[in-house]
Order: C-alpha cells, then sequence, then structure tokens
C-alpha cells in the first residue's frame, strides 16, 4: 500500500506558532496545537520524526493589495530556515490572507466559553487548520 506523505501547515507569529497537520490520506486538516515560536524548529522535528510528514506550508501574510505585511520578512526567513533544516521536505509559502479572521469567526460562532473564545493560541492553531484546508483544496485540482 503507498502510503502519503501528511503536511502540516504552520501559521507564523514572533509569539505563537499555530500547527495542523492531514490525516494520513491527506484529506481531513486538524489543528495539532501552537508553540512558542522560538520553539518552532524543535516541535517540527518532533512531528517529522513521527508523523511521516512530506510537505510544509507556510502561511505568506499579505495585505488586501498584496502587499507585505509587518511579518513578512520574518515568514520569507522562515521559509529559508525550514528549506535549510528540512531539506527532504517540500516547503510551500501559500497565502494566508483572512485566515485569522475566518478563524477568529469561527471560534466566536463555536459555543465556547467568552475566554476560550479570546484565547489567542486557539486563534492561532485554527487558522493553520483553515490555511491548511485551504492548500489542500488548491491542490486537488493538480
Amino acid at each position: 500500500m503507498n502510503v502519503k506523505k501528511r503536511i502540516v501547515a504552520l501559521d507564523f507569529g514572533l509569539k505563537r506558532t499555530g500547527l495542523a497537520i492531514t490525516d494520513e490520506n491527506n484529506i481531513i486538516a486538524s489543528g495539532l496545537k501552537t508553540v512558542v515560536s522560538n520553539q518552532l524548529i524543535i516541535e517540527l522535528k518532533k512531528l517529522v520524526d513521527t508523523k511521516n510528514v512530506g510537505v510544509i506550508v507556510l502561511g505568506e501574510p499579505k495585505r488586501l493589495n498584496n502587499e507585505p505585511t509587518h511579518i513578512t520578512e520574518n515568514v520569507h526567513l522562515l521559509f529559508c530556515v525550514l528549506k535549510k533544516e528540512f531539506p527532504m521536505l517540500e516547503v510551500v509559502l501559500y497565502d494566508e490572507r483572512f485566515t485569522s479572521k475566518m478563524a477568529s469567526q469561527a471560534i466566536s460562532m463555536s459555543g465556547l466559553s467568552k475566554n476560550k473564545k479570546q484565547d489567542k493560541s486557539l486563534i492561532d492553531e485554527v487558522s493553520a487548520t483553515i490555511l491548511l484546508q485551504s492548500y489542500m483544496s488548491s491542490i486537488q485540482n493538480f
């Protein structure tokens, strides 16, 4: 049986990074966790070692007019680090516009408590999940 490599998505922030991962068949995107950004590479190495990861999708922040945001340069630096640290993986930059807003809306409609709705780490994880689902939809027609 041909086992597919999983896809991991990252919603990078200077403080926290949300992670999401696909199931073994690359059908469902699920939130995994939120990590402190300065621990991201360590966490990714653990994931790559244990979860059969083949692709890392890194959310690329852009403004509506396609201009870079205050964090875009940091994301591009991380992209270079990821390619160097994980040469055996495909590393993809993918437009993440609207993911945080969509995550906030989804959480606000979820029925969670007010404290949980304001949990920024939950927003990061849900944003990564939305990013991953969007990426998966975009590659289904290749």
